[in-house]
């Protein structure tokens, strides 16, 4: 399991060499070339989605991508500092697509303007992503998303 890990201050200008980056390993790891557009547009989402938590909640750590190349899949976990409740998945089902919308509980507070971008952020990313998870705990959030790669298509 061959894992790149890559950590960028919450600047909306790093976000683009997170897709890049993602891109590129995604694409050595075997992921279709067709899918490649999708992974770029969801780590793109997510990555600004987390530099929108880090700068609204004021918070200075950077943050995390780590892009993963497994037997069959390429998985890219992009996580954030911003503290949420509980440390379970956001919205109950929130994998292979079914029913996730995104639309959960958005760890924002209510009465910031953010909040509505962090729900459509996440409705794009479940849109693009049939394996996506969206978890946030004491820690941080992090949302999970993966691939088949070239070789798992090919094995019965």
């Amino acid at each position: 399991m061959a894992t790149v890990e890559l950590r960028f201050s919450a600047q909306p200008e790093h976000v683009r060499t997170a897709r890049l980056v993602a891109a590129a390993v995604a694409r050595r790891a075997g992921v279709d070339e067709a899918v490649l557009d999708e992974v770029r547009l969801a780590v793109g989402e997510a990555c600004s989605r987390a530099v929108g938590l880090h700068r609204s909640h004021g918070i200075t750590a950077p943050v995390s991508v780590a892009l993963t190349e497994e037997e069959k899949t390429f998985s890219i976990e992009v996580g954030d500092s911003v503290p949420g409740p509980g440390g379970g998945p956001v919205e109950p089902g929130a994998r292979n697509g079914a029913g996730a919308s995104g639309t959960g509980p958005a760890r924002t507070d209510p009465e910031m303007d953010g909040e509505g971008e962090d729900e459509m952020g996440l409705a794009v990313i479940s849109g693009l992503v049939d394996d996506v998870e969206v978890r946030s705990g004491a820690g941080g959030g992090v949302i999970r998303m993966s691939w088949p790669t070239a070789d798992a298509a090919v094995r019965p």
